[in-house]
């Protein structure tokens, strides 16, 4: 799918071995669930998470032995590790002298202007990029009086409050990222940031709940705010498998128009008509296709009746009846198959379907 979406110039930041900014994709993050010291576990878990499209990875460092844990962790993985770091502004330089190639900090809650600035002299020396984060949570008490409460207002002048205060220490080498679970706000303080720095933005709902709360939230402020061209990564942000983010942010960079890659699974509703378990069997469709490196539109239809008319917009296609199964190609019948084969038949194809 093509976009006519406009990128917001950015700079660009190198972030182990990726780059945002400045034009780059828009790149997938998630984060860890794992305890960070579980270094075997870990690695699984980023190791499944690259599988599925995981661009960067963040690892909560509660503690010394998680900030030690980054560098075995970095050993066996191949996506960029960020370092989650909350008050403690030795576990921010314990983390980058274990390998992390970016970390995360609010400077609100790491303590005084020299501790930032033993963080800083850290990061400078080893070129590693600070996401500066400010979630409306945590918006410092001046600025909710000076806005009458938590507003998009305030969190952007606390987020460029604190970016300013970094690049004052003669450091620029930064991502920004300002989160908030009330999504309109969200969207309106993206807005306002976005005409305000150069800095690459991440962009996200934070805490936004379950698969199905979240993935709407997350789908209609993410679609705002990458519709105006604002983004350099992403994050969905579930209570669930950090699979499902991956999942969920692929659909809407995808919809989008701002990725290509990876089939799009499309299915109609359920009706009446319908004679198969076209639920299950749209499940294991979107299941199947997630590891075929294929650009195309695969509708799943659950009848033989309208299936071939409403899959003549897919590349290919399959509907069910009862015993029976048609796979489409463009919106032609190709081949008919015993039900209980429709799936294997629709994957042979798949597998060959650039010999056709």
């Amino acid at each position: 799918m093509e976009t006519n979406i406009v990128r917001k110039k950015t700079k660009e930041v190198q972030i182990g071995n990726k780059k945002i900014g400045a034009g780059n994709p828009i790149l997938i993050q998630s984060m860890t669930n794992t305890k960070t010291e579980d270094i075997k576990g870990t690695i699984d878990q980023i190791q499944r998470l690259t599988s599925a499209g995981c661009d960067i990875i963040r690892c909560a460092v509660p503690n010394l032995e998680a900030a030690e844990a980054l560098e075995e962790i970095k050993k066996g993985i191949t996506i960029p590790l960020v370092a989650d770091i909350h008050f403690d502004y030795r576990l921010a330089i314990a983390a980058m002298e274990h390998g992390a190639d970016k970390i995360r900090i609010n400077p609100g809650n790491i303590g005084s202007k020299e501790r930032i600035k033993a963080v800083i002299d850290v990061a400078k020396e080893r070129n590693i990029p600070i996401r500066v984060g400010v979630n409306s949570g945590s918006l410092e008490k001046e600025l909710v009086e000076k806005y009458h409460g938590v507003t998009a207002e305030g969190i952007v002048e606390s987020a460029l409050d604190k970016v300013k205060m970094i690049e004052d220490m003669d450091y620029d080498n930064l991502v920004i990222s300002i989160k908030s679970s009330d999504v309109m706000m969200c969207v309106r303080a993206h807005e306002l940031i976005a005409d305000k720095t150069e800095h690459p933005l991440h962009v996200g709902i934070t805490e936004s709940g379950t698969v199905t709360s979240g993935n709407i939230k997350s789908a209609i402020g993410l679609g705002m705010i990458l519709g105006q061209g604002i983004g350099d990564t992403i994050r969905v942000s579930l209570t669930d498998d950090p699979l499902e983010e991956i999942k969920s942010a692929k659909i809407i960079l995808r919809t989008l128009g701002l990725r290509k890659g990876g089939i799009e699974v499309v299915s109609c509703p359920t009706c009446g008509r319908t004679q198969i378990d076209l639920i299950g069997l749209a499940n294991q469709v979107e299941n199947m296709v997630a590891d075929i490196p294929l650009d195309i539109k695969v509708a799943v239809m659950g009848c033989v009746v309208n299936g071939p008319g409403e899959a003549k917009e897919a590349d290919i296609g399959i509907a069910g009846g009862i015993g029976e199964g048609l796979i489409i190609k463009h919106g032609e019948v190709y081949k008919k198959v015993k039900e209980e084969e429709l799936l294997e038949a629709l994957r042979y194809e798949l597998l060959h379907f650039n010999e056709s």
